[in-house]
């Protein structure tokens, strides 16, 4: 390879990138799929292996999974919705135990001044937000049929999110190799290995991480409901989701659980039961979860997980978010190759040096 073709890519890659951020309004229906569909295919690959034909395959993996996600939604949706009630109904509770008791225990072990609530500005807010909040719903029809176009797009992206994710699947092992046919010849066998690579991360990670925000999700739901705290499905689902950022998920779901132990039951010994929730929930992320649905190929340092997220939905809004971790990933193996042919250069060995060929040890070193 000649030493100019490097710098040729640049500007299809350049363009390419330009065009994805340009058309991010657009994107999200065929994010979502894309990701559900590389999800999905291994199971489809593993159907196909027992002799049923991909069309079939995919037809039953995707039905199944809508299944599932139709079932969680009608089982889910009516115990959070009674849950909210029940927020919005113990909120002026929350606010008085704040100003009576939290925040004179707070002054005395830190020893600062917390200014109190406002009550009746904190009611007068709520109520005017409830009154808004009911003439916005007063007024929905007149409000679809003034934005009828974005509600018609918004609509229709939703839509085409199982489409895209079925035709994706139909197509997926299909796809992949006529990609590969087209890489030039002398550069297909590294960046197949490159592609290799990054596959086995993002496969570790987000097939690894969705089962172990799921599980914590359904052990700290499961626990606090055995505690018997009545805010146990909102909190566990917040807890274990948010788990995708580490110990961000905990911290938030200890607060809270601790807070809504207190207001319910008002001793310290449920508090202590809550925590002991938290407690087995790390426990169980940190000794069965993690080491056996992630392992240790990710490599994404806490920080690196935190920026990737924040970068991601700075720069690309929802559709980055969502695009950021496995976007990290792949560079995170990228740069570990790029370290490797660095240690072998001209410009770190300071003298000549040889075409190196990148073996998997190194790279992983």
């Amino acid at each position: 390879m000649s030493d100019s073709r490097p710098w040729l890519w640049l500007l299809p890659v350049a363009a390419l990138c330009v065009l994805l951020y340009l058309l991010t309004p657009i994107l999200m229906p065929f994010a979502v799929g894309a990701l559900l569909a590389y999800l999905g295919n291994p199971l489809v690959n593993r159907l196909m292996r027992r002799g049923m034909p991909r069309t079939w395959a995919v037809s039953l993996s995707f039905f199944t999974l809508l299944s599932v996600v139709v079932l969680a939604l009608a089982f889910l949706t009516p115990m959070l919705w009674k849950q909210l009630l029940y927020v919005e109904a113990k909120l002026p509770t929350l606010l008085r135990w704040f100003n009576r008791e939290a925040t004179p225990w707070l002054e005395s072990h830190l020893h600062i001044d917390i200014p109190r609530l406002d009550m009746q500005l904190i009611g007068e807010w709520l109520s005017g937000y409830w009154t808004e909040a009911g003439e916005v719903a007063g007024n929905v029809l007149s409000q679809m049929a003034a934005s009828s176009l974005n509600i018609i797009g918004l609509l229709g992206a939703l839509a085409l999110v199982p489409v895209v994710t079925f035709y994706l699947l139909l197509d997926w092992d299909s796809l992949l190799r006529r990609l590969r046919d087209l890489l030039p010849r002398d550069i297909e066998p590294t960046v197949s290995r490159l592609a290799g690579e990054c596959d086995e991360v993002l496969a570790a990670f987000l097939r690894g991480q969705l089962l172990v925000m799921i599980s914590l999700a359904l052990v700290y739901a499961i626990g606090l409901g055995v505690v018997g705290l009545k805010l146990a499905l909102i909190i566990g689902m917040v807890a274990g989701l948010g788990s995708i950022i580490p110990y961000f998920g905990f911290a938030i779901g200890i607060v809270a659980a601790t807070i809504a132990a207190v207001i319910q039951f008002g001793n310290f010994n449920s508090v202590l039961m809550v925590w002991a929730v938290f407690a087995v929930g790390q426990a169980i992320e940190g000794w069965v979860l993690q080491p056996y649905f992630v392992g240790d190929r990710i490599g994404l340092h806490p920080v690196a997980v935190i920026f990737a997220i924040m970068a991601g939905g700075q720069l690309f809004g929802f559709v980055g978010m969502l695009l950021a971790l496995p976007v990290a990933a792949v560079i995170m193996v990228l740069l570990r190759h790029g370290h490797v042919l660095y240690r072998h250069s001209r410009l770190y060995q300071g003298t000549p040096a040889p075409d190196v060929v990148i073996e998997e040890s190194d790279a992983g070193g």
